[in-house]
């Protein structure tokens, strides 16, 4: 009698063509991710990235800036792409201009404290 015959799946494997995984599937791309991060004492800095590639993160972020009153800038990262970075708290503000632009409420994910 053998043993239980388990599933040969790697969950680690790079896009495995017989699970029906692809490299390119990236469900994390489509949503829209706002994180704070704290910095020295009562500082913050909140970042925005995952932003669809019809929007201008320029543009955005000369918005954002005019909006909110608070200085920010726009980061290229090697996995998330371009981030907006934004001084002080602005979680709530980002997320409300977003919807009011026409993005879906769904796709937006609020992270932090």
């Amino acid at each position: 009698m053998s043993g239980p015959i388990f599933n040969k799946y790697d969950p680690f494997a790079e896009g495995d063509a017989e699970a029906g995984i692809n490299e390119t599937d990236n469900t994390a791309a489509e949503y829209i991710h706002i994180r704070i991060q704290q910095r020295n004492g009562r500082k913050t800095l909140t970042t925005l990235s995952g932003l669809p590639k019809q929007y201008d993160p320029k543009k955005l972020l000369k918005a954002f800036k005019k909006e909110f009153a608070c200085n920010g800038t726009v980061v290229t990262d090697e996995e998330a792409g371009e981030v907006i970075q934004l001084q002080g708290d602005q979680r709530l503000k980002i997320a409300q201009f977003l919807t009011v632009e026409g993005i879906d409420k769904n796709t937006i994910k609020v992270h932090g404290f």
